[in-house]
């Protein structure tokens, strides 16, 4: 092995804590993970990672099973053999939304950590909260139905800040904490994000929070670069804002460069190099766009048990029920981003419904009925289009309830749409499929545009690239193919699950080998990036005609999203 300079990148997420480790050529060197549940269920009491107060909706995590994870994490790195003294540079990614509320004690606690005790032994008494509310958090209707109302109307906030107000946005779930746990507010010193969090244990001080991270709190004014002043107010009062504002901190412009140093601390214990740099932590969705050289028009489809629909674009054309945020590397471009909860589970639910495959393959059936269906089960001329929801969890976009809901119009034009009764799984099957990628559809629509060298193609992303468990389905591929379009083709992102702690180890690399400032992440990045091995072609994308024929029903998905919305609204 070349001693030539590494990069590390980190991914904390609901479950796991994973490292990844990349030489400049973007080879992956090592890597290594903690996994919540298997390391820490018994002693944290986490199940999938998480506890929960279900009588207030709560979904929190331990932020001690964080910071004793950083010590486990690298540990199982230096098992490997994982040449740590390498390491130049250190950047990656927590799950967004997350807020970890530090003491007064922190910062002075950060700065002498002692390599010989563990960070568990050391940090312990440094929060004000021991827990982080987790982005399933749905504890704060009150606080978004003010966020709502603040600037005058759900489109004004996120005209300001990038979103309408979320359950789980950091805004509404600090000033839930300063109502609530009154107590906490006022022994925090600094609120950190879970991102920033990660970066401050690294850098042994309290880290910025990101500029792209920061606008998944409905706090920052994206257009004005700044805290929004009124949001403060409603946040902390306007007595409180001075407060507020130094518990949050200032947020360095550039998503590049360095914050400094690593801490003492990670030289002495496991013998990193003292010239060693932290670079800005991102966002975990901000950082799955930066697992690939992801241009204007392509598209990321992450099938997990959530699922996410992730854009880079110019353009700022701020909606209720999405978000724009700003692209962690790029100034003037935008993370344009849908969030479901009801993914994998919805899928897995309507699969169980078949009968059980004999074989190993667990959707066997399931995919034989997607494929089998035709596009929204038109069998003959004549036959109605099927629409519908299916939402074992209270769904965010849109905002409606649990439940399951079939509909039927007129194929050729929407016309005539009607609630109807259950038609069995096999056609639940593509129907559930079709739907999750119908409302990703109709939200993006106005942000794609015909390819240039191709004018004639309706407007559509340019590549679509799978990410997730649910990439590796060919029948999931073949519907995203035949709703979404995709004129280069749909592609698997294979990082092997770890997409957003190599976005973490690129964003590394570029912020410290950058020429300039000027020196963009694609550039950089896009140079070094080989499709090989790292992509792989699993659907043709646009099929004219069939790309039409789900246009002829999109405002017919949009009016039933209404009517359903009129009387299931969370």
């Amino acid at each position: 092995m070349s001693g030539g300079p590494l990069y590390l990148g980190f991914d904390l997420s609901t479950q796991q804590l994973k490292a990844i480790v990349i030489a400049s050529d973007l080879k992956v060197i090592s890597e290594a993970k903690v996994d919540f549940d298997a390391d820490y269920a018994t002693k944290y009491k986490v199940t999938k990672g998480v506890q929960t107060n279900e009588d207030e909706g709560e979904v929190y995590q331990p932020v001690a099973m964080w910071v004793e994870a950083v010590d486990l994490v690298l540990t199982r790195l230096k098992e490997k053999g994982c040449p740590v003294e390498h390491i130049r540079g250190i950047s990656g990614s927590g799950q967004q939304h997350s807020s970890v509320y530090w003491n007064e004690s922190a910062e002075s606690t950060l700065k002498k950590l002692d390599g010989g005790k563990t960070l568990l032994d050391q940090l312990s008494n440094a929060f004000a909260y021991e827990f982080a509310p987790n982005w399933q958090d749905h504890s704060t209707q009150t606080e978004c139905d003010h966020f709502d109302a603040h600037l005058g109307s759900k489109q004004k906030l996120a005209d300001a800040t990038g979103s309408a107000a979320h359950h789980r946005f950091t805004g509404t779930q600090i000033l839930r904490m300063r109502i609530r746990r009154p107590e906490v507010y006022s022994k925090t010193a600094r609120i950190s994000l879970a991102s920033s969090f990660l970066a401050s244990i690294f850098l042994g001080a309290i880290a910025p929070i990101d500029i792209s991270d920061v606008t998944g709190m409905n706090l920052w004014d994206i257009a004005g670069e700044k805290w929004n002043e009124s949001l403060l107010e409603l946040t902390a009062t306007k007595e409180g804002v001075p407060e507020l504002r130094k518990k949050l901190g200032d947020v360095p412009l550039d998503g590049g460069g360095s914050l400094g140093g690593i801490s003492s601390y990670f030289v002495q214990r496991y013998r990193f190099s003292p010239e060693c740099q932290i670079a800005p932590f991102t966002g975990d969705n901000p950082a799955t766009i930066l697992s690939l050289p992801l241009r204007p028009l392509d598209a990321i489809v992450s099938l997990g048990t959530s699922s996410t629909f992730l854009m880079n674009t110019p353009s700022y054309k701020p909606d209720p029920s999405y978000h724009f945020m700003n692209h962690p590397t790029t100034k003037g471009h935008f993370m344009f981003m849908l969030c479901y909860k009801n993914g994998g589970l919805a899928r897995e639910k309507v699969r169980d419904k078949l009968p059980k495959p004999s074989g190993p393959d667990p959707w066997a059936n399931f995919n034989k009925a997607v494929l089998e269906t035709p596009p929204l089960d038109v069998r003959n001329d004549g036959d109605k289009a099927k629409l519908g929801l299916y939402f074992p969890l209270p769904e965010i976009v849109p905002n409606i309830k649990a439940g399951t809901w079939r509909y039927t119009c007129k194929a050729a034009d929407g016309a005539e749409l009607r609630e109807t009764g259950d038609w069995g799984a096999e056609a639940d099957a593509r129907i559930i499929v079709e739907s999750q990628a119908l409302s990703m559809r109709l939200r993006s629509q106005k942000l794609v545009s015909s390819p240039n060298d191709r004018l004639h193609l309706p407007a559509q992303p340019r590549r679509i690239y799978l990410v997730g468990g649910g990439s590796l389905n060919p029948a999931i591929a073949r519907v995203v193919g035949d709703v979404l379009g995709g004129a280069d083709g749909v592609y698997k992102l294979d990082v092997g699950g770890n997409a957003c702690a190599l976005g973490g180890a690129y964003k590394a690399l570029w912020a410290l080998e950058r020429r300039d400032r000027d020196e963009s992440f694609d550039d950089l990045i896009g140079k070094r990036w080989s499709e090989e091995g790292a992509i792989q072609k699993v659907d043709e994308g646009f099929r004219d005609g069939v790309f039409q024929r789900y246009g002829s029903v999109l405002g017919a998905f949009e009016e039933m999203e209404r009517r359903i919305l009129e009387v299931a609204h969370n």
